[in-house]
């Protein structure tokens, strides 16, 4: 068994909620909750990979050291 959460949440969104978590889990005993843990397993997931996309977004902006030139002539590429 699960955890138990009080929640408010507005009207509507409390209606739409239980009209298509019924649809996908039948109106069984505990088909809130099922819908319920799989809105935040999916909000975890999203937020969780908004974060690493920031991250990714920021070390991209800050760029690479690749250590520049350290040749004057291309012929000393290929000790001519």
């Amino acid at each position: 068994m699960g955890k138990i959460i009080t929640l408010s949440v507005e009207e509507e969104i409390e209606r739409k909620f239980r009209e298509l978590a019924s649809i996908e889990f039948g109106k069984k005993k505990g088909y809130l909750g099922k819908a319920m843990s799989v809105a935040m397993k999916e909000w975890i997931e999203r937020k969780e990979r908004e974060s690493k996309i920031a991250k990714v977004l920021e070390l991209m902006k800050k760029g690479i050291d690749m250590g520049g030139i350290k040749y004057k002539k291309r012929d000393e590429l290929h000790e001519r």
